[in-house]
């Protein structure tokens, strides 16, 4: 037997040992889902697993609609919610490096009218507050229209702003992304779905978007609220109602909450993998430069110490034990999402359920946390 025979018949050896290793991962990953599926009440789940720059794993339980039974599949997209967030950000970010916007801008100069905490109306609210929750706006007025804050348009605007000053505090409020997204149309001039489609998904090849009619509707997955009383759960087709209408009368630099930049991304576990790495690897994936490194840093730097929270991302140090995790989670419509990585161990999870029994430990939903730690020990640890 020649050398270079031996050699091929060890590389082919090894190869069928890497592959059945694989195949009985995924089996024990699988089985381990659906033990927490079975436990948790879960419809549906899609998960993916980063490492490095590359999806090592993806796959997809359960159904897409209890009414119909058709089964999950990873090319089918979910309303995301809060992790959209980090798509307006992100959007921020690169206007910024165009040089049309800065963090310290008065937000008030970028929306076209006055932002101001009636108790503190000297103290600017920057659009970096914004970004981080630190803006001492609320939610309380309601979020789905600029008018809530706008001082010409609601008598009772002054409820929108809380005790403490701008900066001086943290709480998580959606306005303040409605606000931003405004932001990303008037500094870039395109309407905000589609800014976010051009320079964002088509530049990474994903597919999705904030504007219901420009996807294929035979794709979204159907979101179910848990009644807990009944143990029973009911869809919520509300997560994907036409803006058809809207968009007929739309007034650019004011209607933007209609496309909600707060929560409404559609998008698969797949693709928000991708979309993922690029954060991971600092602002490029394979090859394509979506922002600056020094953004990304930006992005995933903490200004609310306490809450870890950075612009439109997290830190956790209790979501896996003993790693320090970046990323956002998301909840809406019976929806619940995370999507977390390790900037410097490069490694990270999306997990999405369209349906679970809404139980969460130390905030985070338990669905989301136990499925991450499930797929942490299966292909990273």
């Amino acid at each position: 037997m020649t050398q270079t025979f031996s050699i091929k018949i060890l590389s082919i050896a090894l190869l069928l040992f890497c592959s059945l290793s694989s195949h009985a991962q995924n089996e024990k990953a699988e089985a381990d889902l659906r033990e927490i599926m079975k436990k948790l009440d879960v419809v549906g789940l899609s998960v993916a697993v980063v490492k490095k720059s590359e999806i090592i794993y993806t796959h997809s339980f359960g159904v897409k609609d209890i009414n119909t039974k058709a089964p999950l599949t990873d090319s089918d997209i979910f309303r995301i919610a809060s992790i959209s967030k980090s798509f307006s950000a992100t959007s921020i970010m690169q206007l910024i490096e165009a040089g049309k916007l800065s963090l310290n801008d008065d937000i008030s100069d970028l929306v076209g009218f006055k932002v101001r905490n009636p108790k503190f109306p000297d103290q600017v609210i920057t659009l970096k507050m914004m970004l981080s929750h630190t803006s001492s706006i609320n939610d309380s007025q309601g979020y789905f229209t600029l008018d809530v804050i706008n001082p010409a348009k609601n008598k009772d605007w002054e409820k929108c702003y809380n005790d403490y000053a701008p900066g001086a505090g943290y709480q998580y409020c959606n306005l303040n992304f409605n606000m931003v997204g405004t932001v990303v149309e008037k500094s870039s001039g395109e309407r905000f779905d589609n800014y976010v489609k051009n320079h964002i998904l088509s530049k990474l090849g994903l597919y999705g978007g904030y504007n219901v009619d420009s996807l294929d509707a035979s794709r979204f997955v159907t979101l179910h609220e848990y009644d807990a009383k009944a143990k029973t759960f009911k869809p919520s087709p509300a997560a994907y109602i036409s803006r058809r209408e809207e968009i007929r009368n739309y007034t650019m630099g004011y209607s933007t909450p209609i496309f909600s930049p707060t929560g409404g991304m559609k998008i698969s576990a797949n693709d928000l993998a991708k979309y993922m790495s690029m954060h991971m690897n600092m602002g490029k994936f394979k090859g394509i430069r979506i922002i600056s490194k020094k953004s990304a840093k930006l992005m995933q730097t903490k200004i609310a110490d306490e809450e870890g929270y950075a612009l439109a991302l997290t830190n956790l140090d209790d979501l896996i034990l003993g790693k320090k995790m970046v990323g956002h989670t998301g909840s809406a419509y019976g929806l619940y999402s995370a999507m977390f990585f390790h900037p410097k161990e490069k490694f990270g999870f999306v997990v999405i359920t369209n349906g679970s029994n809404p139980a969460y430990t130390n905030g985070i939903n338990d669905v989301l946390r136990a499925g991450v730690n499930s797929l942490y020990e299966n292909f990273i640890k």
